[in-house]
């Protein structure tokens, strides 16, 4: 007996493929498990033999509220939220939400700051596709993989600790800036860094990219076209792996990275190997823009006491004041207090700020009714619009194949079950 509910996921399926269930195929529930699955997504298959007839994912068994828990909150308050929307780009959901507020408030945010922000969002991007290649690696076999991506996920890691306070759920930008100044050594840490990874990127092509089994198992696998790509809303690496040459850090820039010189990885083969080579690439680039970022940092000049620039907005009554000035300014106490207590107005209006995340377009669509809570937060996530596509790339091949392509559009539900 087919699973209560499952009916009407097969039945959906079946109209995408404009035909009923077949006489000698079955319907095969596949997860919600990890790590093939990446979490907790459940496809529901229609299968005959080991041949893809048709797939519907069934998706909600992570769902949070997020967006609606927003309304409940004042506008600072949302930021530890955004880090969890997508858990292994936190910073990322940080920036992209700040940049809508703060359009709604007309902020100029300091130089030091976007630098601090650009140089902070490539390495959540180098920490991200180190998760989703050790991940993707191990759901095909190469179990080692695993192990070296995630030796320089823990520096990565060290480094966020270091500036936030946090591993993963960082929760570092602030409306109007960041929230501490980075700590002692910071530059240090990120140019040991720096130094290290294009010689471990070599490491992990080493071990993959000439592999006769790694490339049996991803070359001609789930195929999509530029055009299936741009009709389902694919977006970020699978959609530059299909040969649609899009970033929002070059074609729509943010946080200054109009400033930065870096290219954007294509391939118009549009199959799991090429979202691995694009990935790879990613890194790389990402390796370039920090070093830039790093440098014009150390380059910045500092004031005639010696301290470093801004971090965050000449805005006192939307910004917290210096600790210090708090002990000694009774303004500075004053505003402290009623931005923690009573947060700050928005002026009303609707906002939607778009970034270039390690999965594609984060979005964040930001309603303000003029008060001190926003009326509405709306997220626009790559992963649930690259999800849509699976049927597409798994449509004909083997069960086999499923794991791998699922792996090669990096989901992850956090984003997609908000």
């Amino acid at each position: 007996m087919i699973i209560p509910d499952v009916e009407d996921v097969v039945a959906d399926a079946a109209r995408h493929t404009g035909a009923g269930i077949g006489e000698h195929s079955m319907v095969l529930n596949m997860g919600p498990q990890h790590p093939s699955t990446h979490g907790v997504l459940r496809l529901v298959l229609e299968i005959d033999g080991e041949a893809i007839v048709s797939l519907a994912p069934d998706i909600g068994y992570l769902h949070t509220g997020i967006e609606k828990t927003c309304e409940a909150k004042f506008y600072q308050q949302v930021v530890p939220l955004t880090d969890r929307i997508d858990y292994l780009c936190p910073m990322t959901n940080n920036l992209a939400y700040c940049l809508a507020v703060e359009k709604l408030l007309g902020l100029d945010i300091p130089e030091r700051a976007q630098i601090i922000r650009v140089l902070l969002n490539e390495l959540t991007r180098i920490q991200s596709h180190l998760v989703w290649l050790g991940t993707h690696a191990m759901d095909i076999g190469a179990l080692t993989v695993f192990l070296y991506c995630f030796r320089e996920r823990e520096d990565l890691l060290r480094i966020f600790e270091s500036v936030s306070g946090q591993r993963m759920m960082t929760s570092y930008f602030r409306i109007g800036g960041l929230a501490l100044e980075p700590p002692m050594g910071f530059n240090q840490q990120v140019q040991a860094l720096l130094d290290l990874m294009p010689s471990r990127i070599d490491q992990y092509e080493t071990l993959l990219t000439g592999n006769p089994i790694w490339m049996g198992r991803i070359k001609g696998v789930g195929l999509l076209s530029a055009e299936d790509a741009i009709a389902l809303g694919v977006t970020g690496p699978p959609a530059r792996a299909s040969g649609i040459d899009w970033d929002l850090r070059r074609d729509m820039p943010y946080s200054g990275y109009e400033r930065f010189k870096f290219d954007v990885p294509i391939s118009h083969d549009g199959d799991v190997w090429a979202r691995y080579v694009v990935r790879i690439q990613e890194m790389r680039e990402s390796v370039k823009i920090c070093q830039q970022a790093l440098d014009m940092l150390i380059a910045m000049p500092r004031d005639s006491n010696g301290k470093p620039a801004r971090i965050v907005a000449d805005a006192p009554k939307i910004v917290l004041p210096d600790r210090e000035q708090m002990k000694t300014q009774m303004e500075s106490l004053i505003h402290h207090f009623k931005i923690v207590t009573e947060g700050f107005a928005v002026p009303a209006g609707e906002v939607y700020q778009a970034v270039e995340s390690p999965r594609g377009e984060m979005g964040y669509y930001v309603v303000s009714d003029g008060t001190a809570k926003p009326y509405r937060v709306h997220m626009r996530n790559p992963s649930f619009a690259t999800l849509q596509a699976l049927e597409t790339m798994c449509k004909g091949r083997l069960l086999a194949d499923v794991v791998a392509v699922i792996g090669s559009i990096d989901i992850v539900l956090g984003e997609i079950d908000r």
